[in-house]
C-alpha cells in the first residue's frame, strides 16, 4: 500500500501480536497526520497487549496532552518513567503537562533537574524559562532564554518565547523578533509572529507591506497568503479571496476555511450569488468540525442567516449559550445576530445582560490602559460635538445624518472621527467640508483613537456606527468625551456604562426601562429624517400600480435576511396565500443563491403558495426602482426595518409592521406613525395578517398612497429636515445644560 497508515492498520488488524514497535509506528504516523484521538486508541490497544512498553506510555502521554486530558496524560507519563526513569523525552513531557495543570513549581523542579544534568542544552533552558515565567519570574526567564539563543541562535521556540515575554508591549516583542529574524532570515514561524505583532499593535499597513515583501521568497507558506488575504479583502475582495484560497490549498484547516467562507459570503461582485452558495457549502462542511470557537460560530451564523438556514443556526448553540460566548470573547457585533432570535421578555432581558457582559470586558481593558485627560478648554460659547462613524459617506447612516450638516446650528462645531479603510467618496468629502475637523484613523487602536478624540476636548461624542463594518463602539469605554451618546447605527443598548444617552423618540423608546441601559434622549417627533442622497426624485414612481400591470397583487421585502425568522417567513407566506393570485417578491442579492431560494420556496409551499407565485430579484445597490414591482411591503419582526421601511414609503409602497416591546421592535412603528400611517402597525400576528389582507383589498388607498405618499412624507416630520436638525441640536443643548 502507498498509504503507510493504511498499511500499518491493515497489518495490525491481520496480526495484533506484532510487538509494541508496530503500535508505536502507527501511533506516530497518526500523530504526524493530526489524527490524535485515533492514534491514542491504537496506542491504548498496544498497551493492552504490551503494558510495559515505555515508548507507548510516553506517546500516549503526549497524545492525551494534545487531546486536552492533562490528568490522564500525567498518569501515562508517570507510568512511562516508572518503567524507564532516566528517559529524557518522558521527563520533558511530564514537565510540560505539569505546566498545563498549573503546577509550575513542580515543573520548575523537573526542568531544573534536566538543566543540571545537561546545562548546555538550549531546549532544557527554554523549558525551565517557561516554568519560571509561569511563576512570575519574568526577568529570570528572559535571561534563561537569552542564554538559550546564545547557545543555539537557530532555536526558534526560544525566540518566540522571548517575544511572548514582552506581554502587552508589541514594540518590545517586535524588537525581539527582528533580532531573531536577523539570525534566521525568513524563518516562517518568526515571520508570522512578526506579522501578528504588527497587527496586534494596529500597524496593519506595515504588516501588509511586510507580507508583500515575503511573497517572492515564501509563496509556499500558507500564513503569508492567509494574513495578506485577511488584510486586503475588505478593500480588494477578488485579490483577498485569491490569497485566502491559496492559504486553504496550502494548509487545509478549519481556520483558513472559515476566513475564506466569510470572504466569499461578503463578496458583492457580479458573482455574489455563486460566492454565497460556495460560502454556504463551506459553512455546512465546517458545522460538524471539532474546535469551533466563538469567532467561527459568528462567521457561520452570518452565512446561515443570509440563506435562511434556520436549522443550522439552531445547531450553533442556544440563545443564552451562544450570545454569552460571543459577549465574553469580545464579539459585540455578533450580538446583532441575536436580535431576531428573541421570543420572550426573558430573551430580551438576557440579551441586555449579554451586551453588559461585553461592555464589562471592554471597560476592564480601558481601565488597564487609561488615556491622558486633556485640560478643560476655556469657555467660548461653542459646543464641540463629535460624530464617530465610518459610515458618514454614501451609506444609510450618512443619509440620515445629512440634515445635521445641511442645517447645522451655529452654536455647534462638528468633529468627525472615522475608521473607514476605503477610498473617500463625494458624500464623505461633503461631510468633511462642513466639519470643524475630521480625523481619519483606520489603523488606530481603541485607546489611540480615544486619546485622539479626547485631545479635541469635546463636549459630547455621539457614536453612529454600532455593529456596522469598520466601526469601533469600544472606543467609548475610555470615555474620551465628558458626555457620550449612541444614535442610528445600532438598534439596541451598546452595553457600555460609559454611554450616557441613546437618542430615540417617543415611539422607539421602550416602555419597560429594563430594555435600555442608557438614558433615553427623545426627539419630540422622529428619531430620523430623510436626508439628501437617497430621498430625492431620482427614483421615479411608476404611476400604474403593480397589481394593474401584473394582473395580481404583489407583497414583498427588501430587508436583509439576517432579520428573517421562521415565524416571519411563515407570516408572509400566509398573507400571500390569503389573497387569491397574490405573489411575493424578494429584492435581495441573496436571491442569486440556490440555497436561499430553495428554503424560501419550501416555506411558502408549506403555506400553500406555489413556486411561480414567489419572485426573486437578485440585486445589490439598484433596488429602489424594484419597489415599482411591489404593492405592499411586509416588514420583518421582531427586528423591524429602518432604512428599508423609509425607502419603501418613499417609493409610494405602504409597509405593514408588527410592534414589540424593545427599541429594535419599534423602528418601523415610529417611521409609519410619522408618515401618517400608524394604522399599518399591528400589536400581534393576528393583527398583522388582518392589516395585510385589508390593505390588499383596499385598491383605492394603495393607489392614493402611490400618488401622494412622497409628498405627504415631505410635508411631515420625516421630510422636515430643517425642523429635525433644529430639534436635534436644541435637544442636545438642553441635555448638556442639565448635565
Amino acid at each position: 500500500m502507498d498509504n503507510p497508515i493504511a498499511a500499518l492498520t491493515a497489518a495490525l488488524a491481520e496480526d495484533p501480536e506484532q510487538g509494541p514497535d508496530a503500535y508505536l509506528r502507527l501511533g506516530r504516523a497518526l500523530h504526524a497526520a493530526g489524527r490524535f484521538a485515533e492514534a491514542e486508541r491504537w496506542v491504548g490497544q498496544g498497551l493492552d497487549r504490551y503494558p510495559d512498553a515505555y515508548g507507548l506510555w510516553n506517546l500516549r502521554g503526549g497524545l492525551l496532552r494534545l487531546l486536552r486530558r492533562p490528568a490522564e496524560a500525567l498518569a501515562a507519563l508517570e507510568r512511562a518513567l516508572a518503567i524507564a526513569p532516566a528517559e529524557e523525552a518522558a521527563r520533558i513531557n511530564r514537565g510540560a503537562v505539569l505546566l498545563d495543570l498549573g503546577r509550575a513549581t513542580e515543573a520548575k523542579h523537573a526542568f531544573g533537574e534536566l538543566v543540571a544534568g545537561l546545562p548546555g542544552s538550549a531546549s532544557h533552558l527554554a523549558n525551565l524559562a517557561r516554568a519560571e515565567a509561569a511563576l512570575g519570574d519574568t526577568a529570570v526567564a528572559r535571561d534563561r532564554l537569552r542564554e538559550a539563543v546564545r547557545l543555539k541562535p537557530g532555536y526558534l521556540e526560544a525566540w518566540l518565547q522571548l517575544a511572548a515575554l514582552a506581554g502587552s508591549a508589541p514594540a518590545a516583542a517586535l524588537r525581539v523578533l527582528e533580532e531573531g529574524l536577523a539570525s534566521n532570515p525568513d524563518a516562517p514561524r518568526l515571520a508570522e509572529a512578526k506579522v501578528l505583532a504588527l497587527r496586534t499593535a494596529g500597524r496593519s499597513t506595515e504588516a501588509q507591506a511586510y507580507l508583500q515583501s515575503l511573497l517572492p521568497r515564501l509563496d509556499d507558506q500558507a500564513f503569508v497568503h492567509f494574513h495578506l488575504g485577511d488584510l486586503i479583502v475588505e478593500r480588494d475582495r477578488p485579490a483577498g479571496i485569491a490569497h485566502l484560497r491559496r492559504a486553504q490549498a496550502l494548509a487545509p484547516g478549519l481556520h483558513h476555511m472559515m476566513l475564506l467562507a466569510q470572504a466569499l459570503a461578503r463578496d458583492t461582485g457580479p458573482d455574489e450569488g455563486a460566492s454565497l452558495e460556495e460560502a454556504f457549502g463551506l459553512a455546512r462542511e465546517a458545522l460538524d468540525a471539532e474546535g469551533l470557537n466563538p469567532g467561527h460560530r459568528k462567521i457561520l451564523s452570518e452565512i446561515f442567516a443570509r440563506v435562511c438556514a434556520f436549522a443550522e443556526i439552531d445547531r450553533l448553540g442556544d440563545f443564552r449559550t451562544l450570545g454569552r460566548a460571543w459577549a465574553e470573547s469580545g464579539r459585540q457585533t455578533a450580538l446583532l445576530r441575536q436580535l431576531p432570535r428573541v421570543r420572550s421578555l426573558d430573551d430580551r432581558l438576557e440579551l441586555m445582560e449579554q451586551h453588559r457582559l461585553w461592555g464589562r470586558g471592554v471597560e476592564a481593558r480601558a481601565a488597564a490602559e487609561p488615556i491622558r485627560t486633556p485640560q478643560p478648554r476655556s469657555p467660548d460659547g461653542r459646543i464641540r460635538l463629535g460624530l464617530m462613524s465610518s459610515d458618514l459617506r454614501r451609506h444609510a447612516v450618512g443619509y440620515f445624518a445629512a440634515p445635521l450638516f445641511d442645517h447645522r446650528d451655529e452654536r455647534f462645531d462638528l468633529y468627525l472621527y472615522s475608521f473607514f479603510e476605503g477610498p473617500e467618496d463625494a458624500a464623505q468629502r461633503a461631510f468633511v467640508a462642513k466639519a470643524a475637523a475630521s480625523r481619519q484613523m483606520p489603523g488606530a487602536t481603541a485607546s489611540e483613537a480615544a486619546q485622539a478624540i479626547a485631545d479635541d476636548r469635546l463636549d459630547l461624542l455621539i457614536e453612529l456606527g454600532g455593529a456596522t463594518a469598520m466601526n469601533r463602539l469600544e472606543v467609548l469605554a475610555w470615555r474620551p468625551a465628558p458626555k457620550q451618546a449612541s444614535w442610528l447605527g445600532y438598534p439596541h443598548s451598546g452595553g457600555l456604562a460609559a454611554i450616557d444617552w441613546l437618542i430615540c423618540d417617543p415611539i422607539t423608546a421602550p416602555e419597560d426601562p429594563r430594555l435600555l441601559l442608557e438614558t433615553p434622549l427623545a426627539m419630540p417627533r422622529s428619531w430620523i429624517a430623510l436626508g439628501r442622497g437617497a430621498f430625492d426624485d431620482r427614483h421615479a414612481i411608476d404611476p400604474t400600480p403593480p397589481a394593474a400591470r401584473a394582473g395580481g397583487l404583489t407583497f414583498g421585502t427588501a430587508n436583509n435576511p439576517y432579520k428573517f425568522t421562521r415565524e416571519g417567513l411563515a407570516a408572509w407566506a400566509q398573507a400571500t396565500a390569503a389573497v387569491p393570485g397574490a405573489r411575493f417578491a424578494f429584492i435581495r442579492p441573496e436571491a442569486g443563491a440556490p440555497a436561499f431560494r430553495c428554503r424560501i420556496l419550501a416555506t411558502f409551499a408549506a403555506e400553500g403558495v406555489a413556486a411561480e407565485r414567489v419572485v426573486f430579484h437578485p440585486v445589490r445597490g439598484a433596488h429602489m426602482p424594484l419597489y415599482n414591482q411591489i404593492d405592499i411591503s411586509l416588514d420583518t419582526f421582531p427586528l423591524t426595518g429602518g432604512t428599508t421601511t423609509a425607502e419603501s414609503l418613499w417609493m409610494g409602497v405602504p409597509v405593514v409592521s408588527l410592534k414589540g416591546p424593545a427599541l429594535y421592535e419599534r423602528l418601523s412603528a415610529s417611521i409609519l406613525a410619522n408618515a401618517g400611517l400608524g394604522d399599518l402597525v399591528a400589536d400581534d400576528l393576528a393583527g398583522f395578517q388582518r392589516i395585510a389582507r385589508d390593505l390588499a383589498a383596499d385598491r383605492a388607498r394603495r393607489e392614493m398612497l402611490r400618488r401622494e405618499l412622497r409628498g405627504q412624507l415631505r410635508q411631515g416630520p420625516l421630510g422636515d429636515t430643517a425642523g429635525f436638525a433644529r430639534d436635534f441640536y436644541a435637544m442636545l443643548a438642553r441635555a448638556l445644560d442639565r448635565a
